[in-house]
C-alpha cells in the first residue's frame, strides 16, 4: 500500500472549552473575596458595567439588573429563601452555548515672610493646633517594637546597639533567634564573645525567654528568672525527647530525682511559655465570611440563603450605552461597543448561574447532612461529589469547584462546603454505613472518657466500636487517632498517672536534695 498525502472529511464530536465557558468556571471556584477582586476589575474596564450601590430611583440611569433582558432575579434576589432556584433555572455547566457565545501655598503667595507657616499645628498641616485624625491613629506594638524600646534604655554604647538592632531583627515571631551568631560577628567585623555579651543582655528583656536559639535555652532563661534552674532541671532540659515520650523512669535517672521531684519539675515546665514573642503584635484573625446563611425555621424548616454581603450586584447602564452608540462613526469603534456590552452581558448572566448553582448545591447538602444539624458530628452521613452532582444535574467538578473556599454558616458554627463531603465505612450486620468524620469523633469521644485505669487501646476501640455497629480495622483507627493529634495508649497510661500523681501530692517548694546554681 503506497502512502501519500490526501484530502478527506472525518466528523467527530469533542467538547470545546471557549474562553467566555473557561472563564465561567473559573468564576465558580473563586471566594468571595476574590470574586468581589474580579468584579472591580470587571468595573474598571468595561465603561457600561456600574455597581448597583447606591442606585436610587431619581438618578434617571434606566440600567438593567443582572440579566438584563429576561427580567430574570439578580444574585441579590436569589439570597432570599423564598426564592430557591427551581428545576428550569440550570446550573452553571448545563447552560446551551450560545450564553457564552499642589493645593498648598508657597511663601511667595504670603510675602514669603513666613506667614504661611504661622497657622500650622504640631502635625503640620492647616489646623487649629489639633493633630490630623490619621496621625491619631495607633496600632499594636509588635515584638521588634517592644525589644526596641527596651534597647535603647539598656544598651549605651553605639556600636553595640547596632549589634543588638540586628539581632532583634533576627528574632522570629515566636521570639527566637534565627541565625547564626559566628555570621553576625563576620558581618560586622567583631569577635564572636562580643556579640554573644549583646545577646545575653537581650536574653534578659521582656518577655522573659526571648532571643533564644533552642527550645531548651528558652526554657531555660524562663526558670532562671523564677530562680528555679539548678542542675536536675538542666539535666531535663537536655533530654526534653524524653519527656514528650514520657520515659520517666529515664528521667529519673538522668537528672537524679525521685517521682515527687519529678513531678515538680514537669509542673513548672507546664507553666512556660515555649513562643513568648506570640503574645506581642499578633496579627487579628481574619473572620471567615460565609456565602450561604442556614437558619432554621420552626414551621417551614431548614432554610437556606444566599449571604446578601458577598453577591456583587453589577448593572449594565443601557441609557449611557444608547447616548454613546449615537455618536459613533468608525466601525472600530462600533465593534469596541459591541464587545463591551456583550462582556457586561456575560459578566451579569455568569454571576446569575455562579448564585444559582452555589444555592442548589447548599441546598441538596443541607438535605442530606440534616442529621448533623439535628445531632452534631455523630450524625453526619457519608457523601460524596457524584451524590450531589446526580442530584443537582451538574458535573463532579462542578460541585468541587462551588464547595471550594465556600462556607456555610449555621446554627452548629461555619464550616466549609467540603467539610460534608465525608468517605464511608462499612456498618456491621446489615447496618448503614457511617461517616468517617463521625467515626473519628467518636474516637474521640472514647478516648476522651477513659480514666487512669481503663485507658483504652487500639484493639479495644475497634471491640467499642463492632458493638456499635461499626467495622473498622485497628491500624484505621490508629490512623484516625494520630490524625487527631492522640498519643498512643501507653502514653496516655503515663500522662495520666502522672497528671493524678500531681494532684494528689502537693508541691514543694524547694528540692533538699540539690542545690542551687
Amino acid at each position: 500500500m503506497a502512502l501519500s498525502p490526501k484530502l478527506g472529511l472525518r466528523q467527530t464530536t469533542a467538547l470545546v472549552m471557549t474562553p467566555k465557558l473557561q472563564q465561567a468556571i473559573r468564576l465558580l471556584q473563586l471566594s468571595n473575596l476574590e470574586l468581589a477582586t474580579y468584579v472591580e476589575e470587571e468595573l474598571a474596564q468595561n465603561p457600561l458595567l456600574e455597581r448597583e450601590d447606591g442606585l436610587g430611583e431619581d438618578d434617571g440611569a434606566e440600567s438593567d439588573s443582572l440579566d438584563n433582558a429576561d427580567d430574570a432575579p439578580d444574585s441579590a434576589e436569589l439570597a432570599q429563601s423564598d426564592r430557591l432556584p427551581d428545576a428550569g433555572e440550570a446550573p452553571l455547566d448545563t447552560e446551551s452555548a450560545e450564553m457564552w457565545d499642589d493645593g498648598g501655598r508657597s511663601g511667595s503667595e504670603t510675602g514669603g515672610d513666613g506667614e504661611a507657616f504661622a497657622n500650622w499645628g504640631p502635625s503640620g498641616d492647616f489646623d487649629d493646633g489639633e493633630p490630623s485624625l490619621e496621625r491619631t491613629l495607633t496600632r499594636e506594638a509588635t515584638l521588634r517594637d517592644h525589644l526596641i524600646e527596651q534597647m535603647t534604655l539598656t544598651i549605651v554604647d553605639a556600636g553595640d546597639r547596632l549589634i543588638a538592632t540586628n539581632l532583634i531583627d533576627l528574632i522570629d515571631e515566636a521570639g527566637y533567634l534565627a541565625d547564626d551568631l559566628a555570621e553576625v560577628s563576620e558581618r560586622f567585623g567583631v569577635e564572636r564573645a562580643r556579640v554573644e555579651r549583646v545577646l545575653g543582655v537581650l536574653q534578659t528583656f521582656d518577655p522573659s525567654g526571648v532571643a533564644a536559639r533552642s527550645l531548651a535555652e528558652c526554657l531555660a532563661l524562663q526558670l532562671k528568672e523564677r530562680n528555679r534552674f539548678d542542675p536536675a532541671m538542666a539535666a531535663l532540659l537536655d533530654n526534653l525527647e524524653l519527656l514528650a515520650r514520657r520515659d520517666l523512669g529515664a528521667l529519673k535517672r538522668l537528672c537524679g530525682v525521685d517521682d515527687e521531684d519529678l513531678r515538680e519539675m514537669i509542673s513548672e515546665i507546664r507553666a512556660l511559655d515555649p513562643k513568648p514573642g506570640l503574645r506581642y503584635g499578633g496579627q487579628p484573625a481574619t473572620p471567615v465570611v460565609p456565602d450561604v446563611l442556614v437558619r432554621l425555621d420552626r414551621k417551614l424548616g431548614w432554610q437556606i440563603d444566599l449571604n446578601p454581603e458577598t453577591l456583587p450586584r453589577v448593572l449594565i447602564n443601557r441609557t449611557y450605552h444608547s447616548s454613546i452608540a449615537r455618536t459613533l462613526k468608525t466601525k472600530a469603534e462600533r465593534d469596541y461597543l459591541s464587545e463591551r456590552l456583550q462582556a457586561a452581558n456575560w459578566l451579569t448572566r455568569a454571576l446569575h448561574q455562579r448564585a444559582t448553582t452555589i444555592l442548589k448545591v447548599a441546598t441538596e447538602i443541607i438535605r442530606r447532612q440534616q442529621g448533623f444539624f439535628a445531632r452534631g458530628v455523630s450524625g453526619l452521613k457519608p457523601l460524596t461529589l457524584r451524590d450531589i452532582a446526580d442530584a443537582v444535574a451538574v458535573h463532579e467538578s462542578t460541585v468541587s469547584r462551588v464547595t471550594s473556599n465556600k462556607y456555610m454558616a449555621t446554627p452548629r458554627g461555619i464550616f466549609e462546603l467540603k467539610y460534608f463531603f465525608t468517605s464511608s465505612l462499612p456498618g456491621s450486620a446489615g447496618v448503614d454505613a457511617h461517616s468517617a468524620e463521625a467515626v473519628r469523633f467518636r474516637i474521640k469521644e472514647l478516648i476522651e472518657a477513659e480514666g487512669v485505669a481503663d485507658v483504652l487501646s487500639d484493639d479495644r476501640i475497634v471491640e467499642i466500636l463492632a458493638r456499635e455497629g461499626i467495622e473498622i480495622a485497628r491500624r484505621t483507627v490508629a490512623k484516625y487517632r494520630e490524625a487527631l493529634r492522640i498519643p498512643s495508649s501507653a502514653q496516655r497510661r503515663r500522662e495520666k498517672s502522672v497528671r493524678l500523681d500531681d494532684a494528689r501530692t502537693p508541691r514543694v517548694a524547694s528540692r533538699a536534695k540539690i542545690g542551687r546554681v
